[in-house]
């Protein structure tokens, strides 16, 4: 498919490659570490691990040689998720959580909570749900395309931003 959702999803859409993900992305490295910590089946983490390495997200390294121990190490690829798992602790706090938050997000150097937020790099400001509107690119094809036209079927004309 053409929709970056899309492929995403297929990369990171399981559940167990997400966890896999938020725990390399906090620190655990070893086999028994995730497996202890998302209370998983061997066999399944083995397969997991095995299709995060193939898709690039993360790097088996070696560390000992009898037995032949490995660890995993994200890559820069896994490390651009890191916005996506915050937003989603935030969500899933927010929404699914009636009790309140069992995890807290706090800022390393000063332990102060912090409520995170999507900035535009550029100007620096937050960018909410309504301030951002979705429009071909230059590699877009015939689906992506139809996708739009569909779209505009049902929503009526366009905004200013998509006729640029």
């Amino acid at each position: 498919m053409e929709c970056p959702i899309a492929r995403s999803m297929a990369q990171i859409g399981d559940s167990w490659r997400i966890l896999i993900l938020r725990d390399v992305l906090q620190g655990f490295r070893r086999f028994d570490e995730f497996e202890a910590n998302l209370g998983i089946a061997p066999n399944i983490l083995t397969r997991r691990l095995a299709s995060l390495v193939a898709d690039g997200l993360l790097e088996r390294r070696r560390y000992q040689r009898r037995p032949p121990r490995y660890e995993y190490v994200p890559t820069d690829k896994a490390w651009e998720l890191w916005p996506l798992i915050i937003m989603l602790i935030r969500w899933g706090t927010r929404w699914l959580s009636p009790d309140g938050a069992t995890l807290e997000m706090v800022n390393r150097a000063t332990g102060r909570r912090i409520d995170p937020a999507m900035l535009d790099r550029v100007t620096r400001q937050i960018i909410g749900p309504k301030d951002v509107v979705l429009r071909p690119g230059p590699a877009a094809g015939a689906e992506t395309l139809g996708r739009q036209e569909r779209l505009r079927r049902v929503r009526g004309p366009l905004d200013a931003a998509e006729q640029i």
